[in-house]
């Protein structure tokens, strides 16, 4: 059998004493995948990333997945992705894992022409930086994100003339200010997934009601989503600004004030893939897997 590491974090494991409220999330993801890898030789076997005894050099591959904690210790998770690539072969790439690690990659893709959310980009998330974003942005509703994040970490909503968030709830370091979108509320976020460029499924995300945040941990939910022609087009037309080799890529994209689909983000790092919304995810991905190793 060839074996893939399926790197995880501690706290995605159900008897950990600070579980996260989403760790079914991995359960149900390891699951899907699991079985239809081992149909076809492949043993993904889940290794905490940041575990003392992990040692990538036994391992034909390793797949970064759940390490849902990373953004909090994001050098130690760098350099233990720097090890697998030394020792092992890294999916997605170091390379391609340390550009999208930032979300200033979004500069990139919208100068290849992607369709882009307008954004304000900001070393601080402090008082003047917010306020100023306001009329920038000539919005009276606006979220602001860490550059280094993930899971709404971090995020806040903010509306004009409101009182801001304790720092502690805000960006730590640089950031970046968009105009809140109302779409998120009214039709949730699409999300794409491919592996290896092989469209596989769509989930549609959809807040708790009276949120804009579409994780699970916050109360959102997803469902099936059939793209069209167009929508599909449009996330193929994201995924085709980068190259190089994929092993997975979910594209998040939400309806702006024009109308359009915009890109939130693309995800080549630790997405979640969202089994339950697809049917067939555990064959296109195996298939997917076997073929960039026999590549």
């Amino acid at each position: 059998m060839t074996r893939i590491a399926f790197l995880t974090a501690s706290c995605m494991l159900r008897d950990h004493p600070d579980v996260r409220k989403d760790y079914w999330e991995y359960e149900l993801e390891i699951a899907a995948l699991h079985s239809a890898c081992a149909e076809r030789g492949l043993s993904l076997e889940p290794v905490i990333w940041d575990a003392p005894d992990f040692d990538p050099s036994g391992f034909d591959a390793v797949m970064i997945g759940t390490c849902w904690d990373y953004m909090e210790k994001p050098d130690a998770f760098m350099a233990r992705l720097e090890r697998c690539d030394r020792e092992s072969r890294l999916l997605n790439p170091l390379e391609t894992v340390r550009w999208n690690s930032r979300k200033t990659y979004l500069k990139d893709l919208a100068a290849r022409g992607a369709p882009m959310i307008p954004t304000v980009w900001a070393q601080t998330a402090d008082a003047d930086t917010i306020h100023a974003a306001f009329d920038t942005l000539g919005a009276d509703d606006i979220v602001v994100k860490p550059v280094l994040g993930a899971g709404a970490w971090r995020q806040a909503r903010i509306r004009r003339g409101e009182a801001l968030p304790a720092a502690a709830a805000l960006p730590p370091a640089e950031c970046m200010i968009q105009p809140f979108l109302p779409a998120v509320g009214e039709e949730g976020e699409y999300a794409f997934l491919f592996f290896n460029r092989t469209f596989s499924h769509c989930a549609r995300k959809i807040p708790a009601k009276g949120d804009y945040r579409v994780q699970s941990e916050y109360g959102g939910h997803e469902e099936i989503h059939q793209p069209s022609e167009a929508e599909l087009a449009l996330a193929r037309s994201v995924l085709d600004c980068i190259e190089g080799d994929l092993l997975y890529a979910r594209v998040d994209m939400l309806r702006g004030l024009d109308g359009q689909l915009a890109l939130i983000e693309i995800e080549l790092i630790e997405p979640y893939l969202y089994p339950e919304q697809g049917p067939d995810i555990g064959p296109i991905f195996a298939e997917a897997l076997k073929s960039l190793l026999e590549a």
